[in-house]
């Protein structure tokens, strides 16, 4: 039988933050410039495959300091959920289990929590 744990509001709440987080500097990291400076294009086949990249126009001060902002509440976010007091109250050989679940909480509930 699959152990269930009573996650506090707020855990949940951080983690599912934590996914918004992640997915949209993903998805930002992906539509900007391979380089964060100006960098010409190159080719190199010299390698066990073959690299080959466009000229880059580097990233606006505006798109690093998105970035940025996203990378650094992905970091306050992966600390509160990671040492959120909930896991003190888990058993230790419980706590990665526990921690799968929350992880993937959102995708198993059926409520708004």
């Amino acid at each position: 039988m699959a152990t269930t744990y009573d996650f506090p509001s707020d855990l949940l709440a951080g983690q599912e933050e934590l996914h918004q987080v992640r997915a949209e500097l993903s998805a930002l990291l992906k539509r900007l410039p391979w380089s964060v400076e100006p960098l010409d294009g190159f080719s190199d086949d010299h390698g066990w495959r073959k690299i080959e990249r466009p000229a880059s126009p580097g990233w606006t001060a505006d798109e690093q300091a998105a970035v940025e902002k996203l990378r650094q509440r992905e970091h306050e976010l992966a600390v509160f959920v990671s040492t959120h007091r909930f896991w003190a109250e888990v058993a230790i050989a419980d706590r990665v289990d526990a921690r799968m679940k929350a992880k993937h909480h959102h995708e198993t509930s059926g409520e708004d929590d």
